[in-house]
């Protein structure tokens, strides 16, 4: 990699004499070593002849000898990746270095409903959201990837990372260079060209405390002719599961919560489980504490003096009881089971933690094989014309494990129902989801244990091409491009016909059949306390059980011709143009399993098919204008200018802009700006999305307890009150959503403006002297109008029961529909065109490098500070602003420092994260709230060593030095793993040990 470096030294020596482009990333990832320290490699890249010249950056089409762009790039090597200690291409991009803080999606959302499925890793840039981002390989799009009908972002797993000499980030919109989608920033990964011989590399990542542990090993091989050059890799990367019972701040997800007085302490006003005496688990993952109720069973209510009562019920107790769990030494009323809840009864007392919750992951595991293959031939003809062709061939393999409650409506008169327990009604007709034209007797809350969500996506990406030369010294480029991703999503469900059929049954040779026996039917078990607590028969468990499975299928077509070039010399330079068309043609198709279309999952949601086309032909032209250069007061002046016409087939024609400059009036300094429009189409999951349903906790409820929160003057109070709900009101049901498409609603693309100022200053002072000192200062500034969003089951619910007019004002209303039965809630949520992002800051980068003793020092950081995060659903709303608040930090930064000497260099890298708090975004108290919502300043400290002699190199190196675990909070709003929020920008893994090791032949 030695010439990669030395290249890439040269480029990053440009950009603070040009004064417009800093090459400091972020994640302080910088040419480390210089050329002494290291061998020459075999494995060489186009950086030795054709980049030592000019080369095309992100977010310009224009070849340039020098980085002179008004807009910061950072750049991130393969080599710097591997000091760092990260495993893939996705990783580096995830990271806070990249991110600035904003949280992704990864493999610690595996029990979420997320686009592109679960094991789908995407990039949100300025945190504006994956379709925001643009993702490029070669200068050319990656399609999206993934599973289920919310299919809009590229995956970050189909991407090579054995062969990739640099990613290349730009962090602005650039819709007038790239086309839709271009809006918060693009990414180009930029792989070698020109490889020679075999080299083999091995690199296992391993937790100190288990789990969590990676693997990737790959060959990257080439070979070169006189006219030809051949380059490919080969991949193997093995994600392996960090379950929730391998972290000790895992395994007890409580309430977290304070008491009004005293110390203040976190955990001190958690409620009690009345068994332990210390803070009540729940379920992980829940937003609230309650969580669902297993080992229980609810009956009509009897009085709690003709009953035992659990530890926990006040003593003497003679309230209603309807909830009960079972205990062998039980006496009274109902032998064998015990008093838990009902009346005045807090719901702490039931049971809410199995075990078997402890196996769900906090990052679940994957496994993923990639091939890539690139070449090229020279014909000597039609311009000395060159053809080349590129191939990605990637296959994930992913799965998560869940966990679930399992009901059991037993009905009334049922011979399952032991007698002890026949005196029950629990509920009417039409209240039992499997049997819905009977009565319940008795509903049993059991644990349904584990369960298997996995996908299998595979993905080809085909492109092919021809580049050569024009009269005049201009220069073309024409490509086509196909991508398939094939993908088949299975998850074990519970069918709701079967179980209904199992469950109606009748007495027969001294134990139970089904009515119906079509089909194989398997009766129900017996309602016994083993039941109860989850052990089942296994043939009835199999019966009711079934793996479905469905399938999604994204193709797109790529066609581009470029031609780019100079017409006429200025006093500065060469004045440059890029001309071109493109034509892009995308389309979804995601079948469901049957169960799914026809709602046949038992507590599960349900989906329809998603399919859906789209079309579009661009033409676009760059300018890039050097006025003049070497006069006093102006060493440099240069204009840029972009413009692009975009016509969809779904929405009709649209056009963006974009202007910058840049002025150096000395050689040490120089400022840049640049001000342009943005363009995104709605991604045909937005459009066509099937009816997905969904289901959100009790609490979502907008009437949950209202009388609590609301006085009887208030609208929110007399429209609950209305529907017969009384002001303590609590829903016992899951909020049911339907989410899907807006194309028969009318939905329209997005617009947004962006604009950035900012100033680099080089001093040189020799590295062999005081040192080569630059920084750079970028201030930046995005908003989004019109954006394509769903309205959310809370806002659509405030804007309903808020409104004076309630019901027979319509508008959101009528998206939302209660149970006249049960009073359970569902809340239609498609997507429109609504809402309104802003963000605002400043990117700070420093470089610092000289020679020091024997070897060479450089020292590089970054910072990002935000001044606004904010959005607002509806244009009537105000803006809520989420700076600062949980997992939306005001400031990140990173910082790196690398020592070579010889073959040796080493390397210590710091991250930081500054420390949140929500309590003014929920307007409240920090002094009075019993909720805990900030989080610390947080440091994640790294360090390693390479040693490099001849074809041989090792890395050894450790994240998160110091073991630190994720900080907790309270719940309430957020979602979380154990108390710690769900976050990527915090190490779920603890210290982790890493060690890469490569050989070339």
């Amino acid at each position: 990699m030695g010439h990669i470096a030395m290249n890439l030294s040269r480029l990053l020596g440009a950009t603070a004499l040009a004064g417009s482009l800093m090459l400091i990333p972020t994640a302080a990832f910088a040419t480390d070593a210089p050329a002494a320290a290291q061998d020459d490699s075999a494995t060489t890249t186009a950086a030795d002849d054709e980049e030592a010249g000019p080369i095309v950056v992100v977010g310009s089409r224009i070849k340039r000898d020098t980085f002179n762009m008004p807009e910061p790039v950072t750049v991130v090597t393969k080599d710097e990746a591997t000091l760092a200690g990260f495993n893939s291409t996705s990783a580096v991009l995830q990271g806070t270095a990249i991110t600035n803080g904003a949280s992704q999606i990864n493999n610690s959302y595996g029990g979420y409903v997320t686009n592109g499925g679960p094991g789908a890793n995407t990039l949100s840039l300025r945190g504006l959201g994956a379709t925001r981002t643009l993702i490029l390989l070669n200068g050319r799009r990656v399609a999206p990837a993934g599973s289920r009908g919310s299919v809009g972002s590229a995956d970050l797993n189909v991407l090579p990372s054995a062969i990739i000499n640099r990613i290349e980030v730009l962090k602005a919109g650039a819709s007038s260079i790239y086309g839709s989608d271009a809006v918060a920033g693009v990414v180009n990964i930029v792989t070698e060209t020109k490889v020679e011989g075999i080299t083999l590399q091995a690199q296992h990542n391993f937790t100190e405390e288990g789990g969590g542990g990676q693997q990737r090993y790959s060959a990257v091989f080439g070979f070169n002719g006189d006219r030809f050059n051949i380059a490919g890799s080969v991949e193997y990367f093995k994600q392996d599961e960090l379950r929730l019972g391998q972290r000790d701040w895992a395994q007890c997800q409580t309430q977290y919560r304070m008491t009004n007085g005293g110390s203040r302490v976190p955990g001190s006003g958690d409620l009690l489980d009345p068994k332990t005496g210390k803070s009540k688990c729940y379920p992980t993952g829940a937003t609230g504490e309650n969580g669902v109720t297993i080992n229980t069973i609810g009956t009509n209510s009897v009085a709690g003096s003709a009953v035992a009562l659990a530890p926990g019920v006040p003593a003497g107790y003679a309230g209603a009881c309807n909830r009960f769990r079972p205990n062998s030494a039980a006496a009274g009323g109902i032998p064998g089971y015990e008093c838990v809840g009902g009346g005045t009864l807090g719901l702490n007392i039931r049971d809410t933690f199995d075990p078997r919750i402890l196996n769900q992951q906090l990052w679940s595991p994957a496994e993923v094989l990639t091939g890539y293959l690139q070449g090229s031939y020279k014909l000597n003809s039609l311009g000395n014309a060159e053809i080349y062709t590129e191939v990605l061939i990637n296959r994930r393999k992913s799965n998560q494990t869940g966990f679930r409650q399992f009901t059991l409506d037993y009905l009334k008169g049922s011979p399952l129902i032991p007698s002890s327990l026949a005196f029950s009604t629990f509920g009417a007709a039409g209240t039992s989801t499997a049997n819905p034209t009977s009565v319940i007797g008795v509903r049993a809350f059991t644990a349904y244990g584990n369960y298997d969500n996995r996908q299998t996506v595979d993905f080809a990406k085909l492109s092919g091409g021809i580049r050569g030369d024009l009269p005049w010294g201009w220069n073309y480029d024409f490509y086509v491009s196909k991508t398939w991703s094939d993908a088949t999503y299975t998850t074990d469900l519970i069918l709701t016909d079967r179980l209904g059929q199992s469950m109606d049954v009748v007495a027969s040779g001294g134990g139970f059949a089904c009515r119906d026996t079509t089909g194989g039917c398997v009766a129900a078990p017996a309602l016994t306390p083993a039941v109860v607590g989850g052990q089942f028969p296994q043939a009835w468990f199999d019966y009711v059980t079934d793996p479905v499975t469905g399938v999604t299928k994204y193709d797109e077509t790529v066609a581009n011709l470029t031609a780019t070039g100079s017409l006429f010399k200025l006093p500065g330079g060469d004045f440059q143009m890029a001309l071109g068309a493109e034509f892009r043609r995308s389309s979804i198709d995601d079948e469901p399993s049957p169960e799914s279309v026809r709602g046949n999952l038992y507590g599960f949601t349900s989906s329809q098919p998603t399919k859906g086309t789209d079309q579009v032909w661009e033409i676009f032209a760059e300018a890039d204008a050097p006025l003049l250069s070497d006069l006093p007061f102006i060493y440099e002046l240069s204009l840029n200018a972009s413009g692009r016409y975009t016509h969809y087939r779904s929405y009709g024609g649209d056009k963006t802009y974009k202007f910058g400059g840049v002025w150096a009036p000395v050689k040490w300094l120089s400022f840049r700006g640049s001000y342009g429009t943005s363009y995104r189409a709605p991604a045909l999951f937005e459009q066509y999305l099937g009816a997905t349903s969904g289901f959100l906790s009790q609490t979502a409820d907008p009437c949950y307890n209202y009388g609590a929160s609301f006085a009887p003057t208030d609208t929110r109070y007399k429209n609950c009150a209305s529907e017969g709900l009384a002001p303590d009101f609590l829903q016992t049901s899951s909020v049911t959503t339907f989410a899907g498409g807006g194309s028969a609603t009318g939905l329209k693309a997005e617009t947004s403006t962006n604009w950035s100022v900012g100033g680099v200053l080089r001093l040189d002072g020799g590295e062999s002297s005081w040192g080569n000192f630059s920084f750079a200062a970028d201030y930046f500034s995005i908003e989004v109008d019109n954006g394509v969003a769903r309205a959310g089951v809370g806002g659509i619910s405030s804007l309903c029961y808020d409104d004076p007019d309630f019901r027979a004002g319509g508008g959101y209303c009528n998206l939302i529909t209660r149970n006249s039965v049960t009073k359970a809630l569902t809340v239609n949520d498609n997507y429109v065109n609504l809402s309104e992002d802003k963000v605002r800051g400043i990117d700070f980068n420093l470089r610092y490098q000289r020679l020091i003793g024997p070897g060479r020092f450089v020292l590089d950081a970054a910072a990002t500070k935000y001044y606004s995060q904010a959005n607002r659903l509806n244009p009537t709303d105000p803006l809520d602003e989420y700076n600062g608040s949980l997992n939306s930090p005001e400031w990140t930064g990173t910082l790196n420092a690398n020592y070579s000497w010889n073959q040796f260099l080493f390397h210590y890298g710091l991250e930081y994260i500054k420390g949140q708090q929500s309590y003014d975004l929920y307007g409240l108290n920090p002094a009075t709230t019993p909720y805990f919502l900030e989080t610390p300043d947080v440091f994640y400290h790294s360090a390693s060593v390479r040693i490099s002699i001849k074809d041989y190199e090792l890395t050894m190196g450790v994240r998160n030095l110091t073991n630190k675990a994720p900080p907790q909070i309270s719940s309430i709003q957020y979602n979380r793993q154990g108390n710690a929020p769900l976050y990527s920008g915090y190490d779920v893994f603890g210290r982790t040990f890493f060690v890469n090791g490569s050989v070339h032949f």
